[in-house]
């Protein structure tokens, strides 16, 4: 009877066991199922839609540059035709909407819709600047390539001068010889010979003599000033005309040094209060050297005044005193200050100011 009973407890306590056993088991199997079906299903394909469209779908428009460059030109305002051709390289009608021109260009273009495969010309037509120097100018073509709805056509050139030429400006003296004027010299740089056709200056205060039959790659001009009209036009230009063809004018500025100068010759003031006087100096000068006299001041609307005047090297230093006048709702006054050299010449002193806030 005894072992019976120990049988049966043992019988029990295996099945207890098993019991436990499978219940641990149960969780092991589970995480292990989930394992592998994630797993089946990172291996498996997904399905995605996608809409492959061919490069060639659609009108496409290639260009087969996109620059051009001219290199060296002369200044002379001279025309210069760029090509760039251009196909449809797509299955559409292509459309070319709108060319957008620049200063300087002009552009051409046959027609305006192309087949696939078809090819065109566009023609851009460049005037050259008369200053020397790089210049670029760009094109925009517009179209409805989808791709490139716009494309950029740059044309470059490098303006450069054929004729070198001396001096590059006059400096003139009334009491000086022939006001101190020095030969103009010019010269071919590509030793591409030309003519001088034509001479002449602002007021005519400065001549010389050409022969427009002469040829040569060099010329050495002896200009003549006539003093009175020099002094009726104290700055202006010579105009030389040539036959060279990329070189066709000169030009030269001249100056001539007035007697009398003033510095400085305005005044610019800002936060201006009526009425509150405001100092400033001025110097009166004999640019030929010499003593000279002051014979009067006057202002224009009475509201500058000389406080003081003191000899310096070639002329005077005055003190000046400005008093801006009442606003009356303006924003700014204006004023001028005369002062009379004796013996004839009249200097002029201009004064602008703002007024503050507070005025």
């Amino acid at each position: 009877m005894e072992l019976v009973e120990r049988e049966m407890v043992a019988t029990m306590k295996m099945s207890n066991i098993r019991k436990n056993y499978i219940v641990l088991l149960i969780p092991v199997i589970i995480c292990i199922l989930l394992l592998q079906f994630g797993c089946q299903e990172q291996i498996k394909p997904k399905k995605v839609e996608t809409s492959i469209q061919s490069d060639k779908a659609g009108p496409k428009i290639t260009f087969e540059k996109l620059d051009h460059d001219f290199g060296q030109i002369g200044t002379m305002s001279q025309k210069k035709v760029a090509e760039f051709k251009f196909t449809n390289t797509g299955e559409g009608l292509l459309k070319i909407t709108e060319v957008e021109r620049c200063c300087n260009v002009t552009t051409k273009l046959d027609k305006t819709e192309y087949a696939p495969g078809e090819s065109g010309l566009l023609k851009i037509e460049y005037q050259s600047n008369q200053k020397p120097g790089q210049d670029s100018k760009t094109v925009y073509v517009r179209s409805n390539d989808k791709t490139k709805p716009e494309l950029a056509l740059t044309i470059n050139a490098n303006v450069v001068s054929k004729i070198s030429y001396s001096p590059k400006s006059l400096r003139l003296f009334l009491e000086e010889e022939n006001a101190g004027c020095p030969k103009i010299v010019l010269s071919s740089l590509d030793n591409q010979p030309f003519s001088i056709t034509r001479f002449t200056s602002t007021g005519e205060s400065i001549t010389t003599d050409v022969d427009s039959s002469v040829e040569a790659t060099k010329f050495v001009l002896s200009p003549s000033v006539d003093m009175e009209k020099l002094k009726e036009n104290p700055k202006g230009r010579i105009s030389i005309s040539l036959t060279h063809p990329e070189e066709r004018t000169v030009a030269i500025l001249f100056d001539m040094v007035p007697k009398f100068s003033i510095s400085p010759s305005s005044f610019f003031i800002v936060n201006a209060v009526p009425q509150k006087p405001i100092l400033r100096k001025v110097s009166v000068l004999n640019n030929y050297g010499g003593a000279f006299e002051i014979e009067s001041f006057s202002s224009q609307n009475n509201t500058v005044k000389i406080l003081g005047q003191e000899t310096i090297s070639s002329g005077y230093q005055l003190d000046v005193e400005i008093t801006p006048p009442p606003s009356e709702g303006k924003i700014m006054f204006s004023e001028a200050l005369m002062i009379k050299i004796k013996g004839g010449d009249e200097l002029v002193v201009i004064c602008r100011g703002f007024y503050s806030n507070r005025g």
